[in-house]
């Protein structure tokens, strides 16, 4: 678990970052680029660890709660988008 977290935190800084200095109108441009940060991020950090057992439950469980928290972050942030004039 300690190399399952930081990957979350990491996502939910990146999203509150996307919510302040982007424009709404481009809200749903940037989550893909979170969810990519956050997968390199969980790579990195798993070459760092250099355990081998457990690797393929430890990304599984870095990128499907970034995924999570990306799902959220876009159920809040996706009407704010298409409210400003976002197009999909």
């Amino acid at each position: 678990m300690r190399s399952v977290v930081p990957v979350w935190i990491l996502t939910i800084l990146a999203v509150i970052a996307v919510g302040v200095f982007v424009t709404p109108a481009e809200f749903l441009v940037f989550m893909p680029v979170v969810l990519g940060l956050a997968l390199l991020v969980t790579f990195g950090i798993q070459i760092v660890v250099r355990e081998r057992k457990g690797f393929v439950n430890r990304v599984s469980a870095s990128v499907g709660g970034a995924v999570v928290i990306l799902a959220l972050a876009t159920v809040v942030l996706g009407p704010l988008a298409f409210a400003a004039g976002a197009k999909l």
